[in-house]
């Protein structure tokens, strides 16, 4: 086994991945980006709104469409309706970032296996999954640029036939920002050009300006023709989106230089390891490549610098980091699997057994936590609960087994399908933390075409209910006057919370208004922290009187 995953390594982790994400896929509610995503994926399916694109309706620029793209294909492919559909062209860009890392790894140190296990680290770490459902456009941007780096490093290094890599690193380039904009340039391939220069210097930089030029030029033509576009075709909106977006990068979400520096921790289960690899006094005597670790160290620093200075901050937008630091951890992880065996000194071995024994206490305490938490539900989840249970527990005996053998290879390999069998055997089970109050809104649109009338929003619906509806909604203001609403003699109206008394005083000489429920896509209880008002809205219908 080991020897087929040495012999097809990208085959293996691409496989690997999509074992690992494919099952469970549309598992987790639609977030609020996603939502966006995918209901411009639809409105480009139903309406051909594939240029000009549109949300509710509502032109929507905001993103660039190679995504959204995707997703609308996947959805034309498998059903434009299925979360798993439009979920899964992000997987496919899990496995290039993971392609990216290995091949650049293989370039850096020349070694099959290190480079495989970058890429391990790298789709086992906590956020490159997570991003692909909390803001899906990032996994795009990245994972175009990730390969565009690769090609950029062959142009860099080769001294003849580069040209070919410059036309795919520009091509690549140009769809990452097709995916979303400039920011992959800034926070991925700008910090790796400071990088490279600064450890392995631009060689035969002279005879390759033209090379340079054209993947310059092949990136804008792209990746700028779409902003050219709708530039051309709908300019006053277009002026007001592009204005709003640029001032959010000074105005909106603004926290402090400092607010990033936790970065490593995005990394999940190898967050004490990526922090012992940024310590470079202590790795630079121990690693086999220094230029190699002092490049992947300088290239992921110079990421948490240049995404400092900017001030609107989101955690998410971390996600880029983990692209060189996954190549960093994995000097460190090297030099635990040639070295842990005969290290003797406790400040050296204590944080790896603090780190795996910390990850094999979960899957040992997972049947009791899991069993205190589904309480009366378990038994309508006792299969996955004792599949769950029965890997997990499995899984980190055995970490804690080589690991007192000192077997760094096993451990590794151990706490990665660990990783993984988290989401494959456990994840199933968040159904059942799904509130009482849950009320899906997905029915709503079927019912009302069945019985004739249509489904308005007053003012504000949030991103997820329009998407959970299943078409448009339009909106309409319920304090511009009577003339202003609906002329059907029957309608559906969604409100953001219940109307109050005055304004159904004023409305009932002309309607009959029946409140007929409140839809809630909220999974966790009203006392939770996550608990959002924004996924309530009120069902009402009203009929006009004779």
């Amino acid at each position: 086994m080991i020897d087929l995953i040495k012999k097809h390594p990208v085959l293996s982790f691409c496989l690997f991945t999509a074992i690992m994400l494919l099952p469970n896929l549309d598992v987790i509610d639609v977030s609020i980006m996603e939502a966006r995503n995918f209901i411009t994926a639809r409105e480009m399916v139903n309406d051909g709104n594939w240029f000009l694109t549109t949300m509710n309706g509502v032109p929507r620029y905001q993103k660039p469409p190679l995504p959204t793209w995707l997703a609308a294909f996947s959805g034309i492919l498998f059903g434009i309706k299925s979360v798993f559909a439009l979920r899964l062209p992000s997987i496919m860009f899990v496995m290039l970032v993971a392609i990216g890392i290995f091949k650049i790894s293989q370039l850096l140190v020349m070694d099959t296996k290190q480079s495989l296990q970058n890429s391990f680290i790298a789709i086992t770490s906590f956020y490159i999954i997570g991003i692909i459902i909390e803001e899906p456009w990032d996994i795009f941007a990245h994972g175009f640029m990730c390969y565009a780096i690769y090609q950029l490093f062959l142009l860099f290094e080769k001294e003849r036939g580069y040209w070919k890599h410059a036309i795919i690193a520009g091509c690549f380039i140009g769809f990452s920002i097709l995916s979303k904009g400039p920011v992959s340039i800034y926070a991925l391939m700008l910090p790796f050009l400071l990088a490279y220069g600064f450890t392995y210097k631009f060689k035969h930089f002279k005879t390759k300006v033209l090379s340079y030029l054209s993947v310059i030029i092949l990136a804008v033509i792209v990746g700028g023709w779409w902003f050219l576009y709708v530039r051309l075709q709908d300019v006053d909106t277009f002026k007001a989106i592009a204005e709003n977006e640029t001032n959010n990068w000074s105005s909106y979400n603004v926290k402090p230089f400092y607010y990033y520096w936790s970065f490593f921790t995005q990394s999940g289960i190898w967050t004490i390891i990526a922090f012992i690899s940024l310590l470079y006094p202590y790795l630079k005597s121990r690693v086999n490549h220094l230029k190699a670790y002092q490049f992947s160290l300088l290239w992921t620093l110079l990421v948490l610098v240049l995404l400092s200075i900017i001030p609107e901050k989101k955690s998410r937008y971390l996600m880029p980091i983990l692209i060189p630091l996954a190549i960093n951890i994995g000097f460190y992880i090297d030099y635990l699997m040639r070295c842990f065996k005969t290290m003797t000194d406790k400040r050296e071995t204590f944080p790896v057994y603090f780190n795996f024994g910390l990850i094999a206490s979960i899957g040992i305490t997972f049947p009791v936590l899991a069993y205190l938490f589904l309480k009366e539900n378990i038994s309508n989840h006792l299969v996955t609960y004792s599949l769950a249970s029965i890997v997990l527990f499995t899984l980190s005996v055995l970490i804690i087994f080589y690991l007192k053998r000192k077997n760094m290879n096993m451990v590794f390999r151990l706490t990665v399908l660990f990783f993984a069998s988290i989401l494959l055997t456990a994840l199933p089970l968040a159904e059942s933390f799904k509130s009482t109050s849950y009320n899906s809104i997905s029915n709503l649109k079927i019912e009302a075409e069945s019985q004739g009338f249509k489904i308005y929003g007053n003012n504000y619906i949030s991103p997820e209910m329009i998407w959970y509806f299943g078409g448009k909604i339009p909106f309409i203001s319920l304090d511009e006057g009577l003339e202003k609403l609906p002329i059907e003699h029957k309608f559906g109206l969604l409100t953001k919370e219940a109307l109050d008394e005055g304004v159904l005083l004023r409305l009932r000489n002309n309607f009959i208004i029946n409140k007929i429920t409140t839809y809630n896509l909220n999974s966790v209880s009203e006392a939770s922290k996550t608990y959002k008002n924004r996924l309530l809205n009120v069902y009402y219908i009203f009929e006009r009187r004779s």
